[in-house]
């Protein structure tokens, strides 16, 4: 749907001689039947007067078409302002522009994100960079509007930010990727941007831009269809085998049937059945057999990690638009889709929005939106109070929708060391369902009790060297301040001399796969629905034993744990529920946790009595465990060559630490001291500063073996406080590396200065060894003194060929 269509006579005529904002307003109640509010008049008033100047270019052609707020088919996202024609060579063109009246922002460590006041918003929120936005809009169009596929429409996507001048923030070498693909027009670059439509837009629209845009039926593109496709052969994750091949061919068949019947498949399944991964192929599959079908999950953290597994030679964001949020669907028109692939179904919701208000039921607007939906679902998986997806929420919809019902059934374990044993065990053990499994063999399954939670992580640590696959996480029992101060403890035990931080924030629903991130702990928010090799649980005061019994307290939880918000006012008005409802979110939270590794679990418990409980229902006493094996030489990296660099393979470049510390007081880039390049493992997405060096010496040996290839990001921005990275300083002098250079963990002291800022007078930076005679190294810093440069930060040991 395009609000405003007119050509540009028309359009000027509009601005010049009427109020714009009252048009737009006019044509906007016309097609939605809605009314807009102060900001968005407002933003047109002034966004469209300054495209009338642009526009008053007497090159562009009169004739050309213009379009304002085109709504993406399937999207809540709105296109601004389009010009249509035709280029030099009569070849059709489109002229996408996004405009914002940002007078400010500011950069962001994240890739194509940027810091603004948004949408009449009083403060700065986070949010995608312009250029970014425009591209990203165009892309969808080429990926998935048959009209623009079909008539090989071309489209060209810029951003104009009339009140904003160019201040090295928003025009950021961080952007530069982003603005080639989408230029940026600032504040006084008016003449530059109607160059750049005269150059675009030569001739009038003929032919119907608009009309084909507006019209073209969404369908993924073959080409979108074949990459997907592509990415999944030769990864042996998504290979299906026993009961997962049946699932899969019989919803082949549903959405075949599809077409003279709606059809609703209910498959469940418990933890580490293959349900997401028999969900990407089958969303593989259904691209390939031209059908219109999402991935749909609740849980971002999911959705986020296939997506960036899936991401080869198509960028993360067209790979994401198959990926869909639960809440997508409030207003979709019914059979829109061809097929829905629902994972994690136990987590909908029956409100949608932020503060659910959206919507009256996610399982019956996902019903209603495709002709095919699948629904994987495991019901002792609900870890909220928000949860509804159970199988008989999801049968009721189905029949009330006059569905055909399919239901079936995923038994095969690939997690928890392929043991049917352990799940039966823990379901039995948090009295979830009586079992036959009172007991467990630790020979089945690699599970430990430990009583000091510092020791516990120090283990997950180095079981996460080589492939970044293991993790603490815990129950959401503890506040989360470093949400908000990046230098606050979360998870504090002084008895142990152990304090962590919740996951950070920047990296989001990636951070189960974030390189570095194993020494912050995960939730049940940023796990539930992924496996690791081995899982740290920190169970918390929620869970405890007492008179011989497992027992809740789901007070014990953080304040700001929005799984149990409501359950206070439930207890008042209906104590019996309340307290059903309570022992099955905390119990299923930790059944879920505890379910996460393929390898192994260890658990540290709050509660003391609940450790030796644990330890009582193992068939064989659980030693403390010894530190795990050495691990195995590492086999030689992986080097790629020139010709598959310019293909497109990720790789980056191999220099010496001495060399990345000369480069960055000599401002060369890191490209020219490269002694080869190195492929990156499939996790890791390809980002400007990466490189690989040698780590020599033990001084971090308990964290970074001594002779190991390590994964750095040169000049990170952001705070540096219990990081581990490479220093510079003229008082170093460190005998592992010879020079005036360091791989420590940061810590540093800070005082106000006169100017109202801050400076250091303290830095330690700090050695993490096993060997004796690695001391602190202290930089006292006066007002004149030299400061400390950080060259770069360590991210993980890079897994040997083979491996990654």
């Amino acid at each position: 749907m395009i609000i405003y269509q007119a050509d540009k006579r028309q359009f000027l005529q509009h601005v010049l001689r009427d109020d714009i904002e009252d048009v737009m307003s006019r044509h906007f109640r016309a097609a939605t039947g809605r009314g807009v509010g102060p900001s968005e008049l407002n933003a047109w008033k002034h966004s469209l007067f300054e495209m009338s100047k642009v526009l008053q270019d007497e090159e562009i052609p009169d004739d050309a078409a213009i379009g304002i707020e085109y709504q993406l088919p399937q999207t809540s996202r709105r296109i601004d302002f389009i010009i249509a024609g035709e280029d030099d060579t009569r070849r059709q063109k489109v002229v996408i522009v996004e405009l914002k009246q940002w007078s400010e922002s500011r950069r962001s460590e994240k890739d194509a994100i940027v810091w603004a006041r948004r949408g009449g918003r009083a403060g700065e929120q986070e949010g995608p960079h312009p250029s970014y936005q425009a591209w990203s809009y165009a892309a969808y169009l080429q990926d998935f509007n048959t009209g623009v596929q079909d008539s090989g429409l071309a489209l060209q996507p810029c951003a104009y930010l009339h009140n904003h001048p160019r201040d090295g923030e928003i025009d950021h070498p961080h952007y530069q990727a982003h603005i080639e693909r989408a230029p940026l027009f600032l504040k006084r670059e008016r003449e530059r941007l109607a160059e750049f439509i005269r150059r675009h837009i030569r001739h009038g629209d003929r032919r119907g831009a608009l009309y084909t845009l507006e019209n073209g039926r969404i369908r993924p593109s073959k080409m979108l269809a074949d990459s997907v496709q592509g990415l999944l052969q030769g990864k042996p994750e998504f290979v299906l085998i026993d009961a997962q091949k049946l699932v899969f061919e019989t919803v082949l068949a549903a959405d075949a049937r599809a077409a003279a019947r709606k059809q609703v498949l209910i498959v469940r399944g418990g933890p580490g059945t293959g349900k997401s991964v028999l969900a990407i192929n089958l969303l593989a599959a259904l691209l390939a057999r031209g059908r219109n079908a999402r991935y749909v999950s609740k849980n971002a953290a999911p959705r986020a990690v296939y997506e960036a597994r899936l991401t080869g030679t198509f960028t993360k964001t067209r790979i994401s638009n198959l990926f869909s949020g639960s809440g997508a669907f409030v207003n979709e028109t019914a059979d829109t889709h061809d097929t829905l692939i629902v994972d994690e179904a136990h987590r909908l919701n029956a409100k949608s929005g932020l503060y659910r208000n959206l919507g009256e039921n996610q399982v019956r607007e996902l019903i209603q939106a495709a002709r095919c939906t699948v629904f994987f679902v495991d019901d002792d998986q609900v870890v909220t109070v928000h949860d509804i997806g159970h199988s008989g929420e999801l049968r009721r919809h189905a029949e009330a929708a006059g569905a055909e019902i399919t239901e079936l059934q995923l038994d095969s374990q690939f997690r928890c060391n392929g043991s049917d044993g352990y799940l039966q065990w823990l379901d039995d053990l948090l009295g979830i369902r009586e079992t036959a499994h009172p007991q467990l063999d630790p020979r089945e399954f690699d599970f430990r009790v430990f009583d000091d939670p510092a020791q516990l992580h120090a283990v997950i640590e180095r079981r996460n060297r080589g492939n970044n696959r293991s993790r603490v996480v815990a129950g959401y029992c503890w506040a989360w301040p470093s949400k908000r101060d990046p230098a606050a403890w979360d998870i504090e035990m002084p008895a142990f001399g152990y304090r962590r931080r919740w996951n950070l924030d920047k990296d989001g629903s990636l951070w189960i796969v974030t390189p570095g991130s194993v020494d912050q702990v995960g939730c049940i928010h940023t796990c539930q629905g992924l496996e690791l090799d081995v899982v740290g649980v920190i169970i918390g005061p929620d869970l405890a034993l007492r008179d011989g019994r497992i027992v809740v307290d789901a007070s014990k939880r953080a304040s700001s744990d929005q799984s149990v918000r409501g359950l206070r006012q439930m207890s008042r008005d209906r104590p019996a529920e309340a307290a059903v409802l309570a022992e099955r979110i905390v119990k299923n939270t930790y059944r879920t946790l505890m379910s996460r590794g393929m390898k192994g679990c260890y658990v540290y418990c709050v509660d003391a009595a609940l450790a030796e409980h644990l330890r009582s229902r193992l068939a064989a006493p659980a030693a403390q465990p010894a530190p795990p094996p050495a691990a195995e030489p590492a086999r030689p990296l992986r080097l790629v060559s020139e010709a598959e660099r310019r293909a497109g393979v990720p790789a980056a470049p191999l220099v010496s630490l001495r060399f990345a510390a000369g480069a960055f007081s000599e401002g060369q880039a890191l490209d020219e001291g490269a002694e080869a390049w190195v492929a990156l493992p499939d996790w890791v997405a390809p980002a400007p500063g990466l490189f690989v060096a040698q780590v020599e010496g033990e001084s971090m040996n308990r964290r970074i073996p001594g002779g190991s290839w390590n994964l750095f990001r040169a000049a990170p921005a952001g705070t540096r406080e219990g990081k581990i990275v490479v220093v510079q300083h003229r008082g170093i002098a460190d005998p592992d590396t010879g020079g005036r250079y360091t791989l420590k963990r940061y810590r540093s002291e800070k005082v106000a200065d006169e100017a109202g800022g801050w400076r250091h007078t303290r830095i330690v930076l700090q050695p993490e060894s096993d060997q004796p005679g690695y001391a602190p190294i202290v930089l006292e810093l006066g007002p004149e003194q030299d400061e400390v440069q950080v060259v770069a930060e360590w991210l993980m040991t890079m897994p040997p060929h083979g491996d990654g």
